[in-house]
């Protein structure tokens, strides 16, 4: 064998992983598929988009327990540009799913709180999906158990 020859096998060897991983990885990825198609898809049974659904979930589900959240707050959870989820907010609000409230200590600043209707809406959608949340804790909790195989991923 050549040094080259060697050096590819070596450098093969230090860039694979274990089948099982991959297996375990490829399995979560495909529930977490699942998961959002099928949450995308009750949403939409119950008159809201996926992405509405998204901003009322993360609105109720405020880390601090508030039930609200600014635009900003919102822009960093969602991963959206501030412009894409003013934008997301303001037709939310012209639907009657969300209200603004202009804070008490910064009036440059909104709260987006969810409105009745939006409440409505948000547990028709979260009871409806109890099932498929429960699954994907299943499979999270068992890809927990099994772990790393222990060796960094290289055979």
């Amino acid at each position: 064998m050549t040094e080259l020859t060697l050096a590819k096998e070596q450098m093969s060897d230090e860039l694979s992983v274990e089948t099982a991983d991959v297996i375990r990885v490829a399995a979560f990825r495909a529930a977490l598929r699942s998961f959002l198609r099928t949450s995308e898809q009750i949403a939409q049974a119950n008159g809201l988009t996926p992405q509405r659904h998204l901003l009322l979930l993360m609105i109720k589900g405020a880390p601090d327990g508030s039930e609200q959240a600014t635009v900003t707050e919102l822009a960093e959870r969602l991963q959206l540009a501030q412009s894409s989820m003013t934008e997301l907010a303001m037709r939310a609000e012209q639907t009657g799913l969300i209200e603004r409230e202009r804070s008490d200590v910064d009036a440059r600043v909104a709260h987006l709180r969810l409105t009745a209707e939006g409440e409505r809406r948000l547990t028709l959608v979260f009871q409806s999906h109890q099932a498929e949340r429960q699954e994907l804790q299943e499979i999270l909790t068992e890809l927990e158990r099994a772990g790393p195989t222990g060796n960094g991923g290289h055979r």
